[in-house]
């Protein structure tokens, strides 16, 4: 009998075995169902078979997240042309635009591109359009991940289309470890936190558990109270759940999160607090509501690391907020103190919108700083920082640096201090003897009358650099005194 079983078992790993090498057959290389063999060869999430010659040199993407991930995979020469609403990262302002919604596949045609990459969204609303395209001997494919364990596919296929599996595997092994570092730190939280994720106002729609966002609230260490939700139809990581079934659980929901963006936004704060009956909601009584652009929770792209990170802090300030790691007797650098203030602040990264380009900024333009780059680990503190105010940037022959390893002064720290908090001038004044030498004499006079910063033997020293151990110091004292 026993004989029997190991018999029975390994013609299961032999079929499995089977499979699991038919499976990988149909996204990877040759394939000969019109008996000529392709380089590449794939069924595309339209359910069409995708058969390629060569990796493309030539590419409209007409899908944001294409786009983007485009660019993560190095393909910036090979792209000449995106989606009229692509805006990340900034270099995609500079490729021509094309617009599928005003279905004119002529002015695509004429630039002769070898790949035209869509989503299935696009082949249902515009089909002539994309016939069109196709009539013209262009390859177009369309991809799109409907959950998050489809991601890997999705950007393997993106890959094959361009020559760049290499990279893809690389960014993929990074994007995962990542994670699993999030998932080590949140593993062991005792208290943790239930959450609502509202993506959409209208009925109060929220997300299936094994979409984006579903997975981000498991991974970043939430408990998803609406985990028992069916999709709206098939395959879509949408689901309705209502204001009854929300209220039902108000005293769990320490945690709201709302998906903020272009399709299917949720609501804003406010409109969220002042809704009837919302007020009975822990999460409203205790002022956690929190927002967060669909374009890093819910779009596939590598920014969804972003995501997780910004759901972590507003589900556990008090660990991924935390400073302290700057306490030291180090000087501190400007990328290092945009760090350090974003957290203070508890401030959410900056993610822009394509009305944010539409218009002109005096200061800072996000993502033009030509000494930081996209892709740096301290992007978003620094942008957030910028925009936020609380850190300059600086604007030198039509160009925009921030110098994000140079020292910060005293002076500048100051100026910072003044910036994120709400102090006011007081009647005792401290006398500064190396005054005449401070350039913004008001701002240091009124953060040494109010204590935030010190003096030494009655002088200022603005041009001296501060150490992480004086940032800390001076924050808790501006907390205490806020």
């Amino acid at each position: 009998m026993v004989k029997y079983n190991m018999k029975i078992l390994s013609i299961m790993i032999c079929f499995a075995s089977i499979l699991l090498f038919t499976g990988c057959s149909d996204t990877t290389q040759n394939n000969s169902a019109d008996n000529k063999e392709y380089k590449i060869s794939f069924v595309d999430d339209d359910q069409k078979q995708i058969n390629i010659a060569e990796p493309a040199k030539k590419i409209i993407s007409l899908y944001s997240a294409h786009t983007e991930n485009l660019y993560k995979l190095g393909m910036d020469d090979e792209i000449i042309g995106v989606g009229k609403s692509d805006i990340y990262p900034a270099k995609v302002l500079e490729k021509k635009k094309f617009d599928y919604k005003n279905a004119d596949p002529e002015s695509i045609i004429l630039e002769e591109p070898d790949l035209v990459l869509i989503r299935p969204f696009i082949n249902r609303s515009r089909p002539d359009f994309v016939q069109a395209l196709e009539k013209a001997g262009i390859n177009v494919v369309s991809l799109y991940p409907e959950s998050f364990d489809e991601f890997d596919d999705y950007i393997k296929k993106l890959s094959f289309l361009t020559g760049t599996e290499d990279k893809a595997n690389e960014l993929l092994k990074d994007f995962y470890a990542k994670i699993d570092d999030v998932k080590e730190k949140t593993k062991n939280i005792d208290d943790k936190v239930n959450v609502y994720f509202e993506s959409s106002e209208q009925d109060y729609k929220t997300v299936t558990v094994d979409s984006m966002p579903g997975m981000a609230i498991d991974i970043a260490g939430g408990i998803n109270v609406a985990s028992d939700v069916k999709p709206i139809k098939e395959g879509s990581s949408i689901a309705s759940y209502g204001t009854e079934r929300i209220l039902e659980k108000a005293d769990d929901i320490d945690v709201f999160v709302s998906q903020n963006g272009v399709m299917n936004a949720g609501g804003n704060k406010h409109s969220i607090t002042i809704r009837p009956g919302f007020d009975t909601i822990k999460a409203i009584k205790n002022d956690r509501v929190y927002v967060i652009n669909q374009k890093i929770i819910s779009s596939p792209t590598f920014r969804y690391l972003d995501g997780i990170n910004e759901m972590c802090r507003m589900f556990y300030p008090e660990i991924f907020d935390d400073y302290s790691k700057y306490d030291v007797d180090e000087d501190v650098t400007r990328e290092e103190l945009a760090e350090i203030v974003v957290k203070f602040k508890h401030k959410p990264v900056f993610v822009p919108t394509s009305k944010y380009y539409r218009k002109d900024h005096k200061g800072h333009t996000y993502g033009m700083f030509e000494d930081v780059d996209m892709n740096d680990e301290k992007i978003n503190f620094v942008e957030a920082a910028v925009t936020s105010g609380y850190i300059d940037g600086f604007k030198e022959d039509d160009k925009e640096y921030f110098y994000p390893n140079k020292k910060v002064t005293r002076e500048e720290f100051a100026k910072v201090l003044f910036i994120m908090s709400d102090i006011k001038p007081i009647d005792t004044k401290i006398n500064i003897s190396d005054i005449a030498e401070v350039e913004n004499k008001k701002i240091v006079q009124m953060i040494i009358d109010n204590k935030i910063m010190t003096l030494k033997n009655n002088k200022f020293n603005p041009k001296e650099y501060v150490t992480g151990k004086d940032v800390v110091k001076s924050l808790d004292l501006l907390s205490s005194i806020n």
